[in-house]
């Protein structure tokens, strides 16, 4: 009995060495299906270990990169750049002296002021751009450069305007350039020897009129001013009191002060008491007499002719 069973037992233990171990079954590690990413890496002809050192670099690189860019972004360089540049101010090289040059009209202390009006005088943080900015505003001001002279002087080169008409709108006269920009306020008690340009819009019309007077010379030292009228025409006022009221369009105002000079020349239509001359219709002219009481009438003058208007 006792021999039959260690039989039995011995048979199961071969039995048993013969079967495979099941948990060591589960413990070998399954084979994996490669995917796409690990297919994709086998068709590069550089071997794995090449792409993994290059994986590394690329991954190093773009740490360093974001580090780079945090660091500007707190803004060290830049405080670093600006404690340089105080360090060079404080060493002798900052602004303590402004040279105007070119300058005839406009104001001296307000263009010194401008220069001076740094956030930092140290010469590497002078803000040229913006000075300059600053200066274009100023009325007299019509071009401007700003540089530096080591160690202590910035040199303001200035271009000024150079006045062409007064102005006169609301109640007000201001000096403006060919282009019709404000220079300056002009004090009605010393005008300037200028034509004077009245009306809405008439500031941007001076170049336009300049035109049309200097084809008139006999007649431009008697204008005293020209009204710019529903932004289409011009009425030239005379020293002697007439109005002439000009057609639209430039060609033909032209025509028409041409003419009206000629006939000046020829009958003096100016300074015989009468009140205007319309030329507005290329095909009449109308002479309006003075009707006021004790104001003196000559006698009728010849109008012109529309024929040399046309």
């Amino acid at each position: 009995m006792s021999s039959v069973a260690k039989i039995r037992k011995g048979s199961s233990g071969a039995d048993r060495r013969k079967r495979p171990d099941a948990g060591a079954a589960r413990r070998a590690p399954a084979k994996r299906r490669p995917n796409i990413f690990d297919r994709a890496i086998a068709q590069v002809p550089i071997r794995r270990e090449t792409l993994r050192r290059a994986g590394n670099w690329l991954l190093g690189g773009a740490i360093s990169a974001g580090l780079v860019v945090g660091v500007f972004a707190m803004g060290i360089p830049q405080m670093a750049a600006a404690a340089l540049a105080e360090g060079i101010g404080h060493a002798g090289f900052a602004v303590r002296n402004v040279e105007i040059l070119n300058r005839h009209r406009a104001d001296a202390d307000v263009v010194y002021d401008i220069a001076m009006s740094q956030k930092s005088r140290a010469m590497p943080l002078v803000d040229l751009a913006g000075t300059r900015a600053e200066l274009m505003k100023l009325g007299w001001i019509a071009d401007a450069r700003v540089s530096r002279r080591l160690p202590d002087t910035l040199v303001v080169d200035i271009v000024e305007r150079v006045p062409a008409a007064i102005w006169q709108y609301e109640h007000r006269l201001a000096l403006i350039d060919k282009d019709g920009v404000v220079i300056a306020p002009v004090d009605d008690r010393s005008m300037p020897d200028l034509p004077v340009v009245v009306g809405p819009g008439a500031n941007r019309r001076a170049t336009q009129l300049a035109a049309l007077l200097n084809g008139t010379p006999s007649l431009k030292p008697l204008i005293t001013a020209a009204s710019w009228q529903g932004d289409r025409r011009w009425d030239i006022i005379f020293q002697s009191g007439e109005t002439l009221k000009l057609p639209e369009g430039d060609a033909e105002a032209a025509k028409a002060l041409t003419y009206f000079a000629s006939e000046d020349r020829r009958v003096r239509l100016l300074g015989k008491g009468l009140v205007s001359f319309d030329m507005r219709d290329p095909s009449r002219i109308v002479v309006r007499v003075s009707r006021e009481p004790g104001s003196k009438i000559e006698p009728p003058i010849t109008a012109p002719t529309a024929k040399a208007v046309v």
